[in-house]
């Protein structure tokens, strides 16, 4: 009888095969992130390391994915001046991805070091202390520990691939890899 009710007074509601009912979307949705917590549940040992990198990959790459959509209206588009290590003009959305990807993935205190295309350099644990000011830039302030950060993951990355198409409205993404570290005490 409520499910009738329900079908009368509220046709975009429909029922499935299975009598479940079906608003137009999946409501049930299996995310990235739900299926990895899944995983960690199911792994013996699992610390949970790995699942808090991937959730803070997958917020670098979401908030990439606003700051390309909104760049117009944020006046993102465009050049920022300078090159690239591989001698590419910066684009201004290319500092942004790049920062992004840094900050998170430095806040999540899972990696020992990491490898953007947009830096000369490896950013290695030790430089935490170093570029701590990057943390600085809203309200809060992260203390960072020297032995909180001893992360076992390297990860590698491009943080806007394809961001010279960007003014063309050519297809962009974030290109990354995730390495454990060897060593313990590396």
């Amino acid at each position: 009888a409520y499910d009738q009710l329900i079908a009368e007074h509220h046709p975009e509601i429909k029922m499935d095969m299975e009598g479940k009912k079906t608003f137009g979307m999946e409501t049930n949705a299996k995310t990235l992130s739900r299926w990895v917590l899944n995983e960690q549940r199911r792994t013996p040992g699992a610390t949970g390391d790995f699942s808090t990198l991937l959730n803070s990959l997958l917020t670098a790459i979401k908030s990439i994915s606003a700051a390309v959509r909104k760049a117009g209206l944020q006046q993102l588009f465009g050049l920022a001046g300078g090159q690239n290590v591989q001698g590419e003009e910066v684009k201004k959305l290319d500092i942004l991805s790049n920062e992004l990807m840094i900050n998170l993935l430095k806040g999540s205190f899972t990696t020992c070091a990491l490898v953007s295309e947009e830096n000369k350099e490896v950013i290695m644990d030790n430089d935490w202390d170093r570029l701590k000011g990057d943390f600085r830039k809203g309200h809060e302030e992260f203390v960072i520990e020297t032995d909180m950060h001893k992360g076992k993951y390297i990860v590698v990355f491009d943080p806007l691939d394809g961001s010279s198409n960007i003014d063309v409205l050519i297809s962009v993404g974030t290109i990354f890899g995730i390495y454990r570290k060897v060593h313990p005490d590396a």
